[in-house]
């Protein structure tokens, strides 16, 4: 009993769930493949005050150089060396933006590549982000040092050294994920490396970590060098602090790997919110908003408290990990803020907006072949991120943070944490409202008729800016205004065919008066 005890008191020490945000800010974003030292403006300029709580960044070690394609935004997913060396920045850059974020309230989150190496086809050379030597054929990685000791080509049992089939458990763990050199983290030696790469990391000022292809590592490996972690800085941080861990385990049901198995170590990414929900704001298979009223835990997702959720990321948006045709993003930019909107609204998980780059679409049998363009650039140096009078971003930079809707749903649920999902309203279709205690209220029309109700909004009587058609400034709405009666009633007329078929208000955009 006493051993159990210490297990349990060992648990709670390592497993962090906690994303460290500052009070009253609550949502991530991930900048992919921006520059360090563009992150650190957008902190400085938007995202601090903003109220954003924190960036996950492209992973920052050492990569190979792809030339063929050229320079594919997944050869960052490609380590050769644990050094902080890539077309983002060197250590100094990354080490002043983490600085400077932290200074404004914003977290950072490490995309961590720790299950392997680069793929077993790359070249051997000097051809790195940082020039490095490395040999994928003969397993040497000069620069971590790794060997062919520190892989699993003798523990696969699959002819091929591939997964073969993802319902056998061994293969999926053991065997090379797209011919990339699988790490033997059940070694001692390989566990340190990669603790000593995050606690580099952590050293710097970084709040936590995405851990990539956590679903290809055994729970147990993971758990060995999670444990090795540091607390986290305590120029920034409370003392004894742990590193946010959230792992990416695509679970979509059927297959012998599942996301509760990795409940252990953190909180984990689920895929299946972004796929449900595009379905349903598509209106496929029958699916209606009215369904979302039991969103979350009874639509058989994990629990909240162990969930990040997001709409798209830089995978599925491309047709990659668990990428269907549901998958809503930028291109489909009405349903999209749709769908973010009632991420941002919804209590569920932690929330990760995403923030993306344009690519030249090319369907060839429905399939883009472009999935693969790396972020914008010129002599393969990333382009800056030019932000344009209006707030929005050039240089082909999405910046889907900056639509005004999705920056003020950022700060709705920064509004409404904490307060109780209630005041559920549908009209058996895709018309649906909801509150979030006495603090916020939203309604969605994804109908194909106007919409046009009093409801129930729990908030205190006044007039309220809509923050999706404008925001409050100087005490007056650039937008449509609701007037809450003394009761909490509300009148909403939202049409068919409006630009954004949604309307949302807070306490924070309600409008004073001399009374």
């Amino acid at each position: 009993m006493r051993f159990l005890l210490l297990l349990s008191v060992l648990g709670r020490c390592w497993a962090q769930y906690d994303p460290h945000t500052q009070p009253g800010r609550t949502s991530i974003v991930h900048l992919f493949e921006w520059r360090w030292d563009d992150i650190a403006l957008e902190c400085e300029r938007y995202l601090g005050p903003n109220g954003f709580g924190g960036v996950q960044i492209s992973p920052p070690n050492e990569n190979a150089v792809i030339s063929n394609p050229s320079r594919p935004w997944w050869e960052r997913y490609q380590p050769i060396s644990y050094k902080i060396c890539t077309r983002s920045g060197n250590e100094d850059e990354f080490r002043d933006m983490v600085k400077r974020c932290n200074n404004v309230g914003v977290r950072i989150y490490v995309d961590a590549v720790v299950n392997h190496m680069c793929g077993n086809g790359v070249s051997a050379g000097t051809s790195s982000t940082c020039g490095s030597y490395f040999n994928p054929g003969s397993r040497e990685f000069s620069a971590v040092p790794y060997s062919a000791w520190d892989f699993n080509d003798g523990k696969c049992k699959t002819s091929s050294g591939e997964i073969e089939s993802y319902n056998d458990i061994y293969q999926v763990r053991d065997c090379r994920l797209v011919g990339l050199l699988d790490l033997a983290l059940e070694k001692d030696y390989v566990r340190t490396k990669v603790a000593e790469y995050m606690n580099h990391l952590i050293d710097i000022g970084v709040a936590g970590f995405r851990i990539d292809a956590s679903k290809h590592m055994w729970p147990g490996d993971m758990k060995a060098f999670l444990v090795k972690l540091n607390n986290l800085n305590t120029s920034w941080f409370p003392e004894g602090a742990r590193p946010f861990i959230y792992q990416e385990v695509i679970d979509l049901g059927g297959e012998a790997i599942q996301s509760s198995d990795y409940f252990g170590n953190g909180r984990v990414t689920e895929f299946k919110y972004g796929i449900k929900l595009g379905t349903v704001l598509r209106k496929w298979n029958g699916e209606k908003m009215a369904y979302l009223k039991n969103w979350g835990e009874g639509w058989a997702f994990m629990p909240s408290d162990k969930a990040l959720v997001f709409v798209d990321n830089h995978d599925n948006q491309r047709g990659h990990g668990a990428g269907g045709a549901s998958i809503l993003t930028f291109w489909d930019a009405r349903l999209y803020k749709m769908a973010v909107g009632f991420m941002l609204a919804h209590p569920y998980g932690v929330t990760r907006v995403m923030s993306s780059f344009r690519w030249p679409r090319y369907f060839d049998n429905g399939k883009d072949i472009n999935d693969w363009v790396g972020p914008p650039s010129e002599n393969e140096v990333i382009k800056r991120v030019i932000i344009n009078p209006d707030s929005t971003c050039g240089n082909d930079w999405v910046c889907e943070h900056r639509w005004r809707q999705i920056r003020n749903m950022v700060i709705f649920r920064n509004v409404v944490d904490g307060q109780p999902f209630k005041n559920w309203w549908d009209n058996e279709r895709n018309q649906v409202a909801f509150g979030r205690g006495n603090r916020g209220f939203i309604v969605f029309n994804n109908d194909d008729w106007t919409l046009s109700v009093t409801l129930q909004t729990g908030l205190p009587a006044g007039i309220y800016c809509d923050i999706i058609s404008g925001d409050k400034i100087n005490n007056n709405c650039t937008g449509i205004k609701i007037n809450v009666c003394s009761k909490g009633l509300a009148s909403f007329s939202i049409s068919n065919t409006a630009e954004d078929p949604f309307i949302a208000i807070h306490v924070d955009a309600k409008l004073k008066t001399d009374e």
